[in-house]
């Protein structure tokens, strides 16, 4: 397989694909939840997910192959020979995990869709893309890393004025940071390590807080000013010209599990009791604009490719704050708030799977066999 292909999204295998007999293959890559009595697969896919991805590819006319990303999965995809791989797999362990399978995927020279490992690795440490984005001009609240088993210790002495962001970079060493203050890890998705009672008052609490979730998470916390206000997700599809930002979509807390507005891990499981949606929001149309622009922006700046999930605050001030990008996001068709801002926005769930596929044929130059919307 790594002789046949030659790696790249510059890549066009189209010749090859087109003379091959029947429909193209394509290989769903991803980590399976199998234990929900906690969160240590929170960010894995239910069987369900995965299922209703194949029934979508089936419905298009392809064939499909489940390749769960355990280990021997090298040999797996050797075995499989897939045309194309839709890529969902979160990745076993580490900060960079979500780019085990894609960069798997790449030294084989396999096409697959979504954003490429170095993006991957990049966007799942929070506090790297935040200075990244900020660095190209879009807001983010303040924010430090507090690397494991560093002591907090800088703070005002009452314990109510902020505390020192030193150690985020020279640019950013005379920040910051008003109380409260919002503390989760730093590299982890599904709100997988957010308490309800993850915000912090005062150097006390805030001392505790670290002190608990650090014990239960390996990595670096992020600690980042809470933006009091309104909070959105914006989904994009697409690469380069052809690249569509959808309407935001707002996330209203209709039942406060604390004081704070805070997507928790127990809020996000239980988001029928807490949260419900709207979109498009009601917003004026020069802030629907701004957040759209944004995005759109921080797609091309964290080189993004087929689809992410960018996700926004809007303090009681007017002021649009970023707070992160997700490049995997859920596929849950019932749940999840990609497939969810698709509906929104006119793409039901089978479009919306074709249709990243279909970004990403594109992108390799590969031509499928006869299945409608695509030439022969």
């Amino acid at each position: 397989m790594g002789e046949k292909r030659r790696g790249g999204p510059s890549y066009s295998p189209a010749k090859e694909i087109i003379n091959k007999p029947g429909a193209l293959r394509v290989a769903i890559a991803c980590n399976i939840r199998t234990d929900r009595s906690c969160d240590d697969e929170a960010e894995f896919d239910e069987p369900e997910t995965v299922e209703a991805i194949s029934a979508a590819l089936k419905a298009g006319g392809f064939d499909t192959i489940i390749l769960e990303a355990t280990s021997g999965f090298p040999q797996k995809l050797e075995a499989a020979s897939p045309d194309i791989v839709f890529n969902i797999a979160e990745g076993r362990s580490g900060r960079s995990r979500e780019a085990q399978i894609p960069a798997i995927l790449e030294y084989y020279g396999v096409p697959y869709t979504g954003s490429d490992a170095a993006a991957l690795s990049v966007t799942l440490d929070k506090a790297l893309t935040k200075r990244i984005v900020r660095s190209c001009g879009v807001e983010t609240p303040p924010f430090r890393v507090i690397a494991k088993g560093e002591p907090v210790l800088t703070g005002d002495s009452t314990g109510t004025g902020g505390f020192d962001a030193a150690g985020n970079s020279p640019g950013e060493l005379t920040d910051v940071i008003p109380f409260p203050v919002l503390v989760k890890p730093n590299a982890e998705g599904s709100s997988k390590g957010i308490p309800d009672d993850c915000v912090a008052e005062n150097m006390p609490r805030l001392r505790a807080l670290v002190d608990r979730i650090a014990s239960n998470y390996k990595g670096d916390l992020l600690a980042e000013q809470y933006i009091d206000g309104r909070e959105f997700t914006v989904g994009i599809i697409g690469n380069g010209p052809g690249v569509r930002v959808f309407e935001p979509m707002e996330i209203i807390y209709r039942e406060m599990r604390g004081r704070y507005k805070v997507y928790s891990y127990e809020v996000k499981t239980n988001y029928r009791d807490y949260i419900s949606y709207k979109c498009p929001p009601d917003l004026p149309p020069e802030l629907v604009t701004r957040m759209k622009r944004n995005a759109g922006a921080i797609y091309q700046i964290l080189g993004c490719m087929d689809f992410a999930r960018i996700d926004f605050r809007l303090s009681n001030e007017g002021r649009v704050f970023f707070i992160e990008a997700n490049l995997l996001p859920g596929f849950a068709p019932d749940y999840s708030d990609f497939p969810m801002l698709a509906g929104y926005n006119g793409m039901e769930y089978n479009a919306l799977i074709r249709e990243i596929l279909d970004c990403a044929l594109k992108r390799y130059g590969i031509k499928a066999v006869g299945q409608d919307g695509y030439t022969e």
